[in-house]
């Protein structure tokens, strides 16, 4: 049997698979928040303790760049290495193999169930064409697939530390504003967990957007203001403009840069948007401003309104480390 886990910077999510169950069906779940952790190690031992299944290869989706076998994750002060987890788990050293997060969610996009998605734009696939995958979470992820002449190959990237280009006038006096706290200013910053309460913090500084005194204390004293900007934001009892006017920029963002990957990488295929901070916000990226944004690629406007447009609304990260760690066993 295989353990397999997708490793955020907020959360962990572990999961235990086989054969026969596939990587739809875990066998045995948990979900932890990674920060009350000092090591993956010390998560996984735990896991693996209380569900009691022996286990014999394992499988980590890391949001980080995985390099010869290590990774220094982005959002937590952990360095992980294959040969020391096989090493504390007791596994054989080719037992144990860490993808990139955004690698893991696009491995799983082909074996999406309908389901699994949310469609925005049902378009007009082209057989075989190029896929695009943007997922904000912590932080923000991108990912890409290509055909291979016999299936498709998933690619990891760091394209979520690319340079923010703004896209209006207000978007442009953000980034002025964000220069002030960054030397860089990428995409993460502004589109992203971590990058909410950079907007909220601009709009009411900058624009002088006003907020409510009870929404204001919940933000300053919340161990993750992000979480409380989106919920005060999708709450039908909603009276904050400031949390509302965030998360539409953030989503106007969000749109522009899933348009752009969408023309780097001509992605026929359709392109996908995953991460837990679009499954919260789901209701508003279904609005028509989101695909309006998308589009607006000037004389690609047209080829954009073809390419399909998903909203991925299951634990992609997971599924699709479980593919790959199920698939590089020889079991599936």
């Amino acid at each position: 049997m295989l353990v397999a886990g997708d490793i955020g910077g907020t959360k962990t999510d572990l999961a235990i698979f086989s054969n026969e169950a596939g990587p739809h069906a875990p066998l045995a779940e948990a979900k932890v928040h990674s920060a009350d952790y000092p090591s993956l190690q010390a998560i996984v031992k735990e896991f693996l303790a209380k569900s009691q299944k022996p286990v014999d290869r394992a499988c980590f989706a890391v949001a980080g760049p995985v390099i010869g076998g290590r990774v220094k994750t982005t959002n937590l002060p952990w360095l992980i290495e294959e040969n020391s987890l096989a090493r504390e788990l007791n596994l054989n050293l080719k037992a144990v193999q860490l993808i990139n997060d955004l690698e893991a969610i696009a491995r799983a996009v082909p074996i999406l169930r309908p389901s699994d998605v949310c469609t925005l734009n049902a378009g007009a696939p082209v057989p075989e064409g190029t896929i695009a995958v943007i997922a904000p979470g912590t932080g923000l992820g991108e990912s890409f697939l290509t055909w291979d002449g016999a299936r498709y190959q998933a690619h990891s990237s760091e394209g979520g530390h690319s340079d923010f280009a703004p896209t209006d006038a207000t978007q442009v006096r953000l980034l002025e504003y964000m220069f002030k706290k960054f030397d860089h200013v990428s995409f993460e910053h502004v589109c992203s967990g971590i990058g909410i309460p950079n907007i909220y913090g601009f709009l009411r500084d900058a624009e002088r957007i006003p907020e409510t005194p009870e929404v204001a204390a919940l933000v300053a004293s919340a161990a993750d203001p992000s979480f409380v900007i989106i919920n005060q934001a999708v709450s039908p009892e909603n009276t904050s403009k400031l949390c509302t006017a965030t998360i539409d920029m953030f989503v106007s963002i969000l749109a522009a840069e899933a348009g752009n990957l969408a023309v780097k990488f001509l992605a026929t295929g359709g392109v996908y948007v995953a991460g837990g901070v679009a499954t919260h916000i789901l209701q508003i990226i279904r609005q028509p401003a989101f695909m309006e944004r998308f589009k607006r690629k000037g004389r690609f406007a047209d080829l954009l309104g073809r390419i399909p447009m998903h909203v991925v609304v299951t634990p992609a990260g997971l599924v699709g480390a479980a593919a790959c760690g199920l698939e590089n066993s020889g079991l599936s």
